[in-house]
Order: structure tokens, then sequence, then C-alpha cells
């Protein structure tokens, strides 16, 4: 019997508290690409130790925008370390772009930090180096073992949260208090 694959692409997904000792401890990561071979996604709440001004002198791009250099660049998970991800709400044709979802963007070019620098860039952009991956049914048995919570992707939380109220504020999105949870999970 054939059964319907749903995606998870356009979703939040929350850390429960039972994956405290894990690398995602507390995070909020964007799925932006999920399909039967598996899952990328980028975390949207753990800042890494590089400012956008870092990045953007190594890549030789310069800009006179004092709050731009400033803002953090996030660490979007252990894959691909090296390699930039912008979440950006810009329909604009860039170069290397996936449409995550309605007015959200995942975009790997050199062309929208280019038009950041100049002030010409998206209204709103997360920068992060790395991704998060999931091998097929690997993000589907995480969501089984209650690993995460799923909640549907907010311009707000990605945007306009303080980086350190993201985890909470997504799940409150959907009523959850995660401060309410236990630090383990089972089924009866």
């Amino acid at each position: 019997m054939f059964v319907p694959f749903d995606t998870l692409a356009n979703q939040l997904l929350v850390a429960l508290p039972s994956l405290a000792d894990s690398g995602f401890a507390r995070s909020v990561a964007l799925i932006c690409q999920h399909d039967d071979n598996g899952a990328m996604g980028v975390v949207v709440n753990q800042p890494s130790e590089y400012t956008l001004g870092e990045v953007l002198s190594q890549m030789d791009i310069d800009t006179g925008d004092e709050s731009l250099r400033a803002r953090p660049v996030l660490n979007g998970g252990p894959v691909h370390t090296g390699r930039g991800f912008v979440i950006h709400d810009d329909a604009r044709d860039w170069d290397s772009s996936l449409a995550v979802g309605e007015g959200l963007y995942l975009t790997t070019s050199r062309d929208i930090l280019e038009a950041m620098a100049r002030g010409d860039g998206p209204r709103n952009a997360l920068v992060t180096l790395g991704c998060a991956g999931w091998g097929a049914g690997q993000l589907e048995q995480e969501l089984a073992e209650d690993s995460w919570l799923t909640v549907p992707a907010d311009p707000e939380v990605l945007f306009a949260a303080p980086m350190d109220e993201r985890w909470q504020l997504a799940a409150a999105r959907i009523g959850v208090d995660l401060f309410r949870l236990t630090g383990y999970s089972g089924h009866a």
C-alpha cells in the first residue's frame, strides 16, 4: 500500500529537554528540505564565535554598515561547517536558492552577501555556518523518540525574537512550556 509522504519543510524543530546531552540541546532548527532521502535544516538560535563582518572580510566583501558587521553568524549545524547558508524573506532570484515555504528562502551563494553589504539585501536574514542533516528515516525516528517538537515556521521567531528566547518562544507557538517538561522521554 502506498502511503503519501508528508514533508517537514518549513517547520521549526524544537529540541525537547531529553536532548540535553546532545549538540542540539535547546536548539531550534528550520527544516529547509525534507523528502524520502532525508532532511536538511539550519539551527537558528546558536551564535557562533564569528560576526558577519569577519565572514564578509574573509570573503573580501567590503561594507561600511557597522550594524551589519556586528551581526552574529549562527552555528547552523555540524554538517558543512565551512559553508554559509542565508535564511531570508526576499523572493528575488538569487543564485543557489531554495524556497523553504511561503516567503521564506535558503540561499547559499555569494550574491546575497554582496547585496547585504551594499545595503540592498533582504529585509530579514540570518547567516549561518554549517547545517544539520538527517538520513532517510532518521528525523522521523527522532520524532518518534520524542526528541523534537514540530512547529510551523514563524518569521517572528526567526527574525525578530532575541536569540536566547527562540527555543521557548517557538514551543510556546503551539502552547508548550518547555520548562515544565521533564528531561527524559518514554512510551507507555
